[in-house]
């Protein structure tokens, strides 16, 4: 936990900030009462045996970030996932959630602070034997919320994914994107803070990939969801730091790329190669990076 003194220097530093947000957003990225990060590794060490999976690994997630994690398989980055959803202990270091440590806390106690996440997975992990339906109100049936309530969500739920059609259908009756985009939704019942997305976009074909991107990105901008975004595909990339989503004069959201209007400054990317953490900055920054390994990534090598 930070200290009083570390603390009011943090704000001070934020609120130093503040003036460089972008009035197209409704919210103010750098107020001084969002100084605590929704996500903040220190110095995070795990192995499995002898394998080394984080080596020292630190960062922080602002509220209202995305934080693309970038790198190969096998490189550490979807254990920064589990790390956060508590379901890993790591050997050495710390992981706070809104600056609360739960490094070591148990299942009963972290089952209070995964409330507030939303985890979206590869394959979007439906249960199969459950309609689109029952999937999406899986979380509010299991605490007996009134079924009037639950269609209500369900269905806002469903809209903010394009997929209200679909409410009635099977999983088997779904493409893989569609499949996705449910999982989405599920993920965002009980307007978590934080979504947390492990390759969402892993076997799709571009336009559907983009689709799941829009609405990573919609989160960002317009629902001021923090998130960490795993990817190894370089095309997410150019989405999700060079767009941003706003609502036009009807009150539609569309996207606008980045520098028409505004700067992006709650995206930043971090790689990771063999559990350590070989850069973190902006895009622009990372595609004019000489480090071999990173363009190697880059260029698909």
């Amino acid at each position: 936990m930070l200290s009083s003194e570390e603390k009011k220097i943090e704000n001070e530093e934020v609120e130093e900030k503040t003036e460089r947000q972008s009035p197209e957003f409704g919210h103010s990225f750098f107020r001084a009462d969002r100084a605590v990060p929704a996500i903040e590794f220190k110095d995070v060490r795990l192995a499995f045996d002898e394998k080394v999976i984080l080596d020292g690994v630190s960062f922080k997630v602002r509220k209202g970030e995305t934080k693309i994690i970038l790198g190969r398989s096998g490189s550490g980055k979807s254990t920064t996932i589990r790390l956060t959803l508590g379901l890993l202990k790591p050997d050495d270091g710390e992981v706070l959630i809104n600056g609360e440590d739960i490094t070591y806390f148990s299942e009963s106690q972290m089952m209070k602070v995964r409330e507030n996440m939303g985890m979206v997975f590869q394959e979007g992990a439906l249960f199969d034997s459950l309609s689109v339906y029952d999937n999406v109100a899986y979380r509010l049936h299991e605490k007996d919320v009134e079924e009037e309530l639950v269609r209500e969500e369900v269905e806002r739920m469903l809209q903010f994914v394009d997929l209200e059609e679909a409410i009635d259908k099977m999983p088997s009756e779904l493409s893989g994107g569609m499949r996705r985009r449910v999982g989405i939704a599920r993920a965002l019942v009980g307007e978590p803070n934080i979504v947390l997305f492990d390759e969402p976009t892993a076997g799709l074909d571009p336009p559907t990939a983009r689709t799941i991107c829009e609405l990573a990105i919609k989160l960002r901008d317009i629902q001021d969801v923090s998130s960490i975004f795993v990817t190894h595909e370089m095309k997410n990339l150019d989405y999700l730091a060079q767009e941003y989503a706003i609502h036009d004069e009807e009150g539609n959201i569309v996207f606008e790329e980045e520098g028409e209007r505004l700067c992006l400054i709650n995206t930043e990317i971090i790689m990771i190669n063999e559990g350590k953490i070989i850069f973190e900055g902006k895009e622009e920054e990372l595609r004019t990076n000489r480090d071999p390994y990173i363009q190697k990534f880059l260029n698909g090598k």
